[in-house]
Parts: C-alpha cells; sequence; structure tokens
C-alpha cells in the first residue's frame, strides 16, 4: 500500500478534485511498494493463491463502499477515525486512529528496508565511518536514507500531494515496464513452472496480499475531497481495477521469471549489469524518498496535538526528528522487508481494510436503524469479519515467527 496520500487533516473544500484526479490519487493510495513483494507474495502461496489474491481485493473494494455509506450517514464524518467515533463514540476514534497511525508508521520503516535492500545492491562493497564506527552494506543505506528523508519531515506544507501522486503512478509503471523488459529483451525468459499451491507458507502470501489493497485510511479524504461525489463508487472500482491488474501482471511476471528463486522484492533478483534492472532499482529507490514524509506526517501531527506541542516549530522539528529516527531504529533492528511488510499486511492493513469498515458499518445502520435482521448484507459483512479475523491471526503468527526465527 501506499500511504502517499494519507494525511487524513488535509482541508477537503479548499479545492475540489475532478473525477480523473481522484482516481490518480485513489490508485497511487493503493499501488506502491506492494508491487516490489507481490511476486515473492505469489511465490508463497502457489498460482492457486491467485484467488485469494482476487478475493481480498473484491473484499476491499466493497469495504470502500461500506466507508462511503457511513460518511453519508452524518455531515460530522471526514475522516477515518472520525467513522469509528461515529459508530462506536470516543474509543471508536482511538482505535481507528492507532491502527491507521501505526500502520503508517510500519509502511515509513518498510521504506528505509527498501532503500538499504536496493541500494546495497547498487553498491555492494560501500562503507563509511561514523566516528569511530565503521558502517558498512545495508546499515550503511539504511542510516543514509535516514539523512536523506530527515529534513523532508520538518516542513508541515504537504502542497506536493498531487505531484508526488503523478509521480508515484509513473514509477509504478515505469516499474512494471522494466521488470518485463528484462524478462523478454535480457534473457531470463519466463521458463519457471511455479507450484500450484503452498498451504505452509499461504499465510504470509494473505498477508502480503492484504497490504497491497489498503488504501482505506485515505478514502474518506478522497471522497470529502471530490467535486462530484456521486461518482465515487465509479472511482473505486476504476482504482481497485487499475491496481488489481498491475499487481496481477506484476505478480504473474515475476513468478514466471524467477519461480521459488524469488527474494522479498523483485529489484533484487533482476541482473545487477542490466540497464533495465538499473532503471527498476532507481525508480524503487526515489519513490519512498519522496513519499516518506507524507506518509509520517499523520503520525507526527497526531503526536504532536497529543503532546500540546503544535504551536512551537523547534518542538515539532524535535517530535519529527524523534519519530524518524524511531522508523531509522527498527528498520535497522529488524531488515526483513517481507516479514515487516507482512506483519503490517496481517496485523495492521487487514484490521484497516475488513474489520473496522464491517463493523463500524453494522454499528452506524443499527444506530439509523436500518437494521433489518439477518440479511444479505449483514451476512456479507459477517463473513468478510470472519474472513479478516483468520488473516489477522494466521498472518500476524506467521510473520512474528519468521521474524523471531531471523533476529
Amino acid at each position: 500500500m501506499d500511504m502517499s496520500t494519507a494525511n487524513t487533516d488535509l482541508p477537503p473544500s479548499s479545492g475540489k478534485t475532478n473525477f480523473l484526479k481522484t482516481c490518480f490519487n485513489g490508485i497511487n493510495a493503493l499501488s506502491g511498494v506492494g508491487l516490489l513483494s507481490i511476486p515473492y507474495a505469489l511465490s508463497q502461496g502457489g498460482w492457486l493463491s491467485l484467488i485469494v489474491f482476487m478475493a481480498i481485493a473484491v473484499i476491499c473494494f466493497y469495504t470502500g463502499l461500506l466507508l462511503q455509506r457511513c460518511m453519508d450517514s452524518s455531515s460530522l464524518v471526514n475522516t477515518y477515525p472520525d467513522i469509528g467515533a461515529h459508530a462506536f463514540g470516543r474509543k471508536g476514534r482511538v482505535i481507528v486512529a492507532t491502527f491507521m497511525h501505526l500502520e503508517l508508521y510500519l509502511v515509513a520503516i518498510d521504506f528505509l528496508i527498501l532503500e538499504g535492500d536496493n541500494l546495497h545492491k547498487l553498491f555492494p562493497a560501500a562503507s563509511f565511518r561514523l566516528g569511530a564506527l565503521r558502517v558498512s552494506g545495508k546499515q550503511a543505506f539504511v542510516l543514509a536514507a535516514t539523512l536523506a528523508v530527515l529534513p523532508t519531515t520538518w516542513f508541515s506544507s504537504l502542497n506536493v500531494l498531487a505531484y508526488v501522486a503523478a509521480g508515484g503512478a509513473l514509477a509504478s509503471l515505469l516499474l512494471i515496464a522494466a521488470v518485463l523488459w528484462v524478462g523478454v529483451f535480457d534473457g531470463v525468459g519466463f521458463r519457471e513452472r511455479g507450484r500450484l499451491v503452498r498451504w505452509d507458507t499461504m499465510p504470509s502470501a494473505m498477508s502480503l496480499y492484504s497490504f497491497c489493497f489498503s488504501g482505506h485510511a485515505v478514502f474518506p479524504m478522497l471522497y470529502t475531497g471530490m467535486k462530484d461525489r456521486k461518482r465515487f463508487p465509479m472511482v473505486l472500482s476504476l482504482c481497485f481495477i487499475v491496481s488489481t491488474l498491475s499487481y496481477g501482471l506484476m505478480g504473474i511476471v515475476g513468478y514466471l521469471m524467477y519461480g521459488d528463486t524469488l527474494k522479498s522484492q523483485i529489484t533484487l533478483n533482476l541482473p545487477s549489469a542490466s540497464v533495465a534492472a538499473k532503471v527498476a532499482i532507481y525508480t524503487t529507490l526515489v519513490n519512498p524518498l519522496a513519499k516518506y514524509a507524507l506518509v509520517v506526517a499523520p503520525v507526527a501531527e497526531a503526536a504532536e496535538g497529543a503532546l500540546g506541542v503544535g504551536k512551537s516549530a523547534p518542538l515539532r522539528a524535535l517530535v519529527r526528528t524523534v519519530l524518524v529516527v524511531g522508523t531509522a531504529v527498527v528498520a535497522l533492528a529488524v531488515p526483513f522487508f517481507a516479514d515487516v511488510v507482512g506483519l503490517t499486511g496481517a496485523l495492521l492493513s487487514c484490521t484497516a481494510t475488513m474489520l473496522l469498515p464491517c463493523l463500524c458499518y453494522l454499528k452506524v445502520r443499527s444506530k439509523i436503524g436500518g437494521d433489518k435482521g439477518m440479511g444479505l448484507e449483514t451476512a456479507a459483512c459477517l463473513a468478510i469479519v470472519a474472513i479478516g479475523t483468520a488473516i489477522v491471526g494466521l498472518g500476524t503468527y506467521s510473520s512474528v515467527k519468521q521474524i523471531v526465527r531471523k533476529l
């Protein structure tokens, strides 16, 4: 998921966005870092896991519509935490905000791990000194990336949103094109058979798939910011169709190219000498650097609000610096991209995209007297809650187990 548009506190009506711009922002919210790990996810689940992938896409599209219905039931609801508050009062707001901010924070950590892995592939021999310490390899690059993004987090104004969104969508296209190029022209070919199904690692495939379709923190903002709100279902379906196709294409192509030898990010499998591979890696590197500040901003704003330092610029910069240093510490301590993304997908994305929308919707519906017993809609919501709970449980367990094993 790319939370690049996830500053959910933007003023909604300053400039209403048209249909196309909203689509751009929506596609950008859905397609991002997940593109790199989708081939690995497919290799973990086998070909049959594509059915699970499609099911998760359909469920996340439906729960996106449920969020819209929650918003339509009250004019006071503008953000995802507002939906939580509308359904379950103050408790609901705190729970939704906590999951949302934790997810964004983990995405920021994923960004740094990604930078470290890919820069290390480009420059395997690099190292530098910090006083008496010699830092080399991935650690050196995680630190370098942290220093590069730190100043970008000190600015509160986020007017670069649409510009970054267009860049994000372009980067995704470039990445798919570069990987295809390596397969077709650089002699890698599409000869791997892959496996039909892998039950033992299916939970990690499900977690990674859930991570791909997590844009729900952003949907309320896109909806309130639209000129013509009636067309939101159209926007949502377009965003999901485009991102499902690009994820699916990348997954299938990557799995046919590298089969069971796939690494956590497809860029790490590409031949180092190939120009297309370099394009893919550089594209991958630019994206998180541009988006890191956007992802951390809502977390920083929440922390500043809680500490009451919103007015003081030096204190705000201090809070943001502490947050950034925190992401670097975790990225250095747990540098396992697929497992951290899997944990994010299972524990946080899945909760935010499957459990919370259904629970909030059922509660809001019963409040406004639309509760008609056990209809098809109620059954669908309860089924999604059951599936979501299973993914949260199995996926979190398998990711944590992998991380503990590797530490």
